[in-house]
C-alpha cells in the first residue's frame, strides 16, 4: 500500500483561486467584478497564482502545511470545472512560470500542493469536442465522447440530448475513457502535472468514471511519477470500494462533516454521533481512514458559519472536532476569519484582506487548533477510543492514544453547562492524576476510575 506518510500530518487549506488574492493586475481583464462585490456564478474577481504567493506568509502564520487548489487550467468559467486546455494554466491566473514559482515557495516551506483533476468531463472549448462540433460524424474525435446521435448540438438551451454530459449540462461533455486515445490523453495530463511538481490530485466526481481499470492505471501512472503523491477522491458517502491499491489513498470525508453538523444542530444525539464516528474509522482500512480529507466547508457547501447560524461557540466546536478526528483537516479559505455564505455562488466570495473585518477570536482559535495538532502526535496518528455518549446531556467524549500519549476530547453540544464523568480507568489514568485543558483554562483530577469535568455550553475540551 502506498498511502503517503505525510498525509496524516497534513493540514490543508483549500483555495478557490479566483477569490483568494489578486497578485498580478496584468492578467486582469476588463469587466471583472469589484473584489468586495457579492459573488456571482459567472463573474471573475481577479484572484491568481501570484496572489497566493504574495499571501503565503499569511498561510504560514496560520500554520497550514498543504494546499488544495480548485481547478487552475484554462477554462471559461470562474470555477474552471469545464477545462478547455488541461496542459495550460488559465491565463487569468498566470502562466506556467507562476505555477512553478508557487510550488517553489510552497516546497521551500514544506507545504504540499495538490490539484483538482476533472477527468470525467471537459468544457465545450476543449479541442476534441470543438472538432466534434465542427465536423460532426466526420470528426476524428467523435469516439472521445459518448455521442448518442448526430448532429451534435451543444448550444441550444435545454438538457443534453445528443451526447452524454455531466448532469445533462451541455457545457460539460463526458469523456469516453474506454477509448484508448482519450484514456492516453487524460493519463498523460495526470502524469504531466505531477512531473511539474504537484504533490497529488483531488479527483472531481471520480465515481462517474465507473471503470476500475482506468483508476488503477491512473494510480499507477501517478505513483510511478511520485510515490508520495496523494490521491483523494470526491466521494460524498461512505464507500470503501473507492480506497486501496486500485483506487485512491483517501476520500473527501463529507460524512464526517455532516456528522458533526448534525450533532451540533440537534439533528442527531450523542450516541448517534459517536457511533457514526466509529463507523467512519472501521469501514475503511486504517491507513485510508487516516488519509481521508476532512472539510468543514468546500466550494460545494454552505460555509460553516452559515450552517451553524453564526453561533461562534458552535463553529469553534466544529473546528475542535475537525482537528482531533483522524484524517487530514482542511480549512476552506476564509472560514478561519468567519466568512459566511450559503450555497454556490455565495460560498465562493472573495477573501476579505481588511483584518479589521476578521473574526480574530475565531482565527486565533483555529491557529491554536493547528498548533495543537502539530504538537501532539496522538491527534494525528493515535488510536480512536469511545469514552462517553450521553444523550440526555448532549455530551460525547473519546480519546486519541499513541504510546504513552493519551489525549481526551469531550464535547457539549447543548445550550447549557453540563457536568459529566469520563471513564478513564481502562486508559491507565490513575486516581489523583491531574489533567490539563489544552484549549482553555482549567484542570481536572481523576477520581477513582472516572474523570469528572464541567463543560460550558457549546464547548469542548482537549485534556492531557
Amino acid at each position: 500500500m502506498s498511502v503517503p506518510y505525510w498525509v496524516e500530518d497534513a493540514i490543508f487549506y483549500q483555495i478557490f483561486p479566483d477569490r483568494f488574492a489578486n497578485g498580478d493586475p496584468n492578467n486582469d481583464l476588463d469587466g471583472m467584478e469589484p473584489w468586495d462585490s457579492a459573488p456571482t456564478s459567472y463573474g471573475f474577481k481577479g484572484g491568481d497564482l501570484r496572489g497566493i504567493i504574495q499571501k503565503f506568509d499569511y498561510l504560514l502564520d496560520l500554520g497550514i502545511n498543504a494546499i488544495y487548489l480548485n481547478p487552475i487550467f484554462q477554462a471559461p468559467s470562474n470555477h474552471r470545472y469545464n477545462a478547455s486546455d488541461y496542459l495550460k494554466i488559465d491565463s487569468k491566473l498566470g502562466v506556467l512560470h507562476d505555477f512553478h514559482a508557487l510550488l517553489e515557495v510552497a516546497h521551500e516551506n514544506d507545504v504540499k500542493v495538490i490539484l483538482d483533476g476533472v477527468f470525467n468531463h471537459c468544457g465545450r472549448g476543449f479541442f476534441a469536442f470543438n472538432d466534434l462540433l465542427e465536423n460532426q460524424d466526420k470528426s476524428l474525435y467523435k469516439d472521445w465522447f459518448h455521442v448518442l446521435k448526430f448532429p451534435v448540438d451543444a448550444y441550444t438551451p435545454g438538457d443534453t440530448q445528443d451526447y452524454l454530459s455531466w448532469w445533462k449540462f451541455k457545457s460539460l461533455p463526458k469523456f469516453n475513457t474506454s477509448n484508448p486515445p482519450t484514456r492516453h490523453y487524460l493519463l498523460d495530463v495526470a502524469r504531466f502535472w505531477i512531473d511539474q511538481g504537484a504533490d497529488g490530485w483531488r479527483l472531481d466526481v471520480p465515481n462517474e468514471i465507473d471503470d476500475d481499470s482506468f483508476w488503477l492505471e491512473f494510480r499507477q501512472i501517478v505513483k510511478n511519477a511520485n510515490p508520495e503523491a496523494y490521491i483523494v477522491g470526491e466521494i460524498w458517502e461512505m464507500n470503501p470500494r473507492w480506497v486501496g491499491d486500485q483506487h485512491f489513498d483517501g476520500l473527501m470525508n463529507y460524512p464526517a462533516r455532516e456528522m458533526i453538523i448534525s450533532f451540533l444542530t440537534g439533528k442527531s444525539n450523542a450516541s448517534q454521533f459517536i457511533e457514526r464516528a466509529s463507523k467512519l474509522l472501521t469501514i475503511y482500512p486504517r491507513e485510508n481512514a487516516f488519509a481521508n480529507f476532512l472539510p468543514l466547508g468546500t466550494h460545494d457547501t454552505e460555509r460553516i458559519m452559515t450552517v451553524l447560524n453564526k453561533d461562534l461557540n458552535k463553529v469553534k466546536l466544529a473546528f475542535l472536532f475537525q482537528f482531533v478526528f483522524p484524517g487530514a483537516p482542511s480549512i476552506y479559505y476564509g472560514d478561519e476569519i468567519g466568512l459566511d455564505g450559503s450555497a454556490d455562488p455565495e460560498c465562493r466570495k472573495s477573501f476579505d484582506w481588511n483584518s479589521a473585518n476578521w473574526n480574530i477570536d475565531l482565527r486565533n482559535f483555529v491557529q491554536k487548533m493547528i498548533h495543537l495538532r502539530k504538537t501532539h502526535s496522538a491527534l494525528r496518528r493515535g488510536n480512536f477510543t469511545k469514552l462517553l455518549s450521553d444523550d440526555n446531556r448532549s455530551c460525547a467524549a473519546f480519546a486519541r492514544t499513541l504510546g504513552q500519549e493519551k489525549i481526551l476530547i469531550a464535547m457539549n453540544a447543548s445550550a447549557t453547562r453540563k457536568s459529566i464523568r469520563l471513564p478513564v480507568g481502562e486508559l491507565g489514568l490513575e486516581d489523583g492524576l491531574i489533567v490539563h485543558n489544552l484549549v482553555g483554562e482549567g484542570e481536572f483530577i481523576v477520581s477513582g476510575a472516572d474523570l469528572p469535568i464541567v463543560l460550558p455550553a457549546s464547548t469542548g475540551v482537549i485534556l492531557k
